[in-house]
C-alpha cells in the first residue's frame, strides 16, 4: 500500500511539475521566432525604401513637368510610408526583444537563488566539521581509509565552495549585462517611438506641399511651366547673391585658425547614405547652378533618415528658409559652432530636432533628410565654414542666410 501511495505522489509531482517546464522554455522560443520575423521585415522594407530611393535619384535629371513633379512627390510620400512602417516594425521589435530579455533575467535570478541555497549549504557542512583539525578526524574514525575520506570530503568541500561562488559571481555579471541590454532596448524604444512621430510630421508636411503644387498650377501644365520659370529666376538670383559674398569670405580664412586637414576631425554627419555631390566647381554646379561654386558636399538618403552632429557644439542658427523664399534656397537648416573654429551647416532638413542654443555632442541626432529649399531630390547638404567668417547676413532675395568662408568638407571627414 505504501509503494502504491508513494507512485501516486510521484505520478502527481511529474504531472504538476514535468509540464511546466516545456511550455515555460517554449514562449522564449516563440519570442526569438517573432524577432527574427521582425527582423526580416525590417530588412525587406529597407531594401524597399533603397529601391524608391534608386527610383527618385533616377527621376532628378529628367525633363521638368507638371506631371513628372506629381510622381516625385508621390514617390517621397511612398518612401516616408515605408519609413514609417520601418518604425513601427522596430519598435514591436524592441518590446519582443525587451520581453525576451526580461525570461533570461528571470531565469539568471532563479538560478542565482539555487546557488545561493547551494552556497550556504555547503558553507553549514564546513561549520559542522571546521572545528576538527586533521589530528581529530583521524583519532575520532575507527580505521585510516574512513579518515582519509573525511578529510578528503572536507577538501571536496572547500573546492565545492570556491566554484558556486565563483558561479554566483558568473551569474550576477550576466545579470547586469542582461539589465543593462534591457535598458538599452527601452531607450531604443523610445528614439524609434520619437522617429515614427516625427515622420509622421514629415509625411503631412508633404501632403500639404503637394496640395499647394497642385493649387497653385492649377494641375495645369502650362501655369505650372511659368512657376517654374519664375522659380528658377529666383534660385539663379540667389545663388549669384550667395556666390558673390561667400567668394570673398573664402579668400579671408586664416589657416591658422582651423584644423589642418586629416580624417576624423568631424564626424560622418549620416550613418547610411552616399556621397552624390562633392565640393567646389563639380559637374552638377555647372549646370544645375549654373556654373556656381558647390559650396559643401551632398549626401543622398531617403527622406527621414536621421542626420547627427559632425562635432560637440552649440547650435547657434535653426531655420526655414522656404517662409522667405519658397524653394530658393537651403530650405529648413540648422548650424552649429564647434569649439575647433568650425561651423558645420545641415541643410534642405525635413525636420530639425533641437533649436537655438542647445549644446549637441558628436554623432548626436538632430534632425532628418528632406527636400526642403532649392534641392532637385531628398540629399542633406553639409557645408564647413571657418568660424572667424561665419555669420547671417541679409539677402536681398531670401531673408536671413548663413554665409561664410567654405572649407572642403573632405578635409576632415573619414570618407
Amino acid at each position: 500500500m505504501k509503494k502504491i501511495i508513494v507512485s501516486f505522489f510521484i505520478f502527481c509531482f511529474l504531472i504538476v511539475f514535468g509540464q511546466n517546464s516545456p511550455a515555460k522554455a517554449a514562449l522564449p522560443l516563440e519570442l526569438k521566432e517573432s524577432i527574427d520575423k521582425k527582423v526580416k521585415e525590417i530588412l525587406e522594407i529597407n531594401s524597399q525604401i533603397q529601391e524608391t530611393q534608386k527610383k527618385i535619384e533616377g527621376t532628378q535629371e529628367e525633363s521638368k513637368t507638371l506631371k513628372k513633379e506629381i510622381n516625385k512627390v508621390d514617390g517621397q510620400l511612398n518612401q516616408i510610408r515605408l519609413g514609417i512602417k520601418s518604425s513601427e516594425i522596430m519598435i514591436e521589435k524592441f518590446g519582443l526583444e525587451i520581453e525576451s530579455l526580461q525570461y533570461t533575467i528571470g531565469d539568471i535570478e532563479e538560478k542565482t537563488d539555487i546557488q545561493k541555497k547551494a552556497i550556504a549549504e555547503t558553507l553549514r557542512e564546513l561549520q559542522e566539521k571546521d572545528n576538527d583539525t586533521l589530528l581529530v578526524i583521524f583519532l575520532k574514525n575507527k580505521s585510516l581509509a574512513e579518515s582519509v575520506n573525511e578529510a578528503e570530503n572536507l577538501s571536496e568541500l572547500n573546492a565545492n565552495l570556491s566554484e558556486e561562488i565563483q558561479g554566483l559571481k558568473e551569474l550576477k555579471l550576466q545579470l547586469t549585462e542582461n539589465l543593462s541590454e534591457v535598458s538599452n532596448k527601452k531607450f531604443g524604444k523610445e528614439i524609434e517611438n520619437s522617429n515614427l512621430k516625427n515622420k509622421k510630421l514629415i509625411s503631412e508636411e508633404i501632403k500639404k506641399d503637394k496640395q499647394v503644387l497642385l493649387e497653385e498650377t492649377k494641375n495645369q501644365e502650362k501655369v505650372y511651366q511659368k512657376n517654374l520659370s519664375e522659380l528658377e529666376k529666383k534660385q539663379a538670383e540667389i545663388a549669384s547673391e550667395l556666390e558673390g559674398i561667400e567668394e570673398e569670405l573664402r579668400l579671408k580664412i586664416d589657416p591658422t585658425l582651423i584644423p589642418s586637414a586629416r580624417p576624423g576631425v568631424l564626424g560622418i554627419p549620416v550613418e547610411i547614405s552616399r556621397l552624390t555631390q562633392g565640393y567646389g566647381a563639380t559637374t552638377f554646379a555647372k549646370y544645375g547652378y549654373r556654373g556656381k561654386w558647390h559650396n559643401g558636399i551632398d549626401f543622398g538618403g531617403p527622406i527621414g533618415t536621421p542626420i547627427l552632429a559632425a562635432e560637440k557644439g552649440k547650435v547657434i542658427n535653426v531655420d526655414n528658409q522656404d517662409n522667405y523664399c519658397y524653394r530658393g534656397a537651403y530650405g529648413k537648416y540648422i548650424a552649429i559652432q564647434h569649439e575647433n573654429n568650425l561651423t558645420t551647416l545641415y541643410a534642405h532638413l525635413s525636420l530639425y530636432n533641437v533649436k537655438i542654443g542647445d549644446q549637441v555632442q558628436k554623432g548626436q541626432f538632430i534632425g532628418y533628410i528632406g527636400k526642403t529649399g532649392y534641392a532637385t531630390g531628398p540629399h542633406l547638404h553639409f557645408t564647413v565654414y571657418s568660424t572667424a567668417t561665419f555669420n547671417l547676413k541679409p539677402s536681398r532675395s531670401c531673408g536671413p542666410t548663413p554665409t561664410g568662408g567654405d572649407i572642403n568638407p573632405l578635409n576632415y571627414l573619414a570618407i
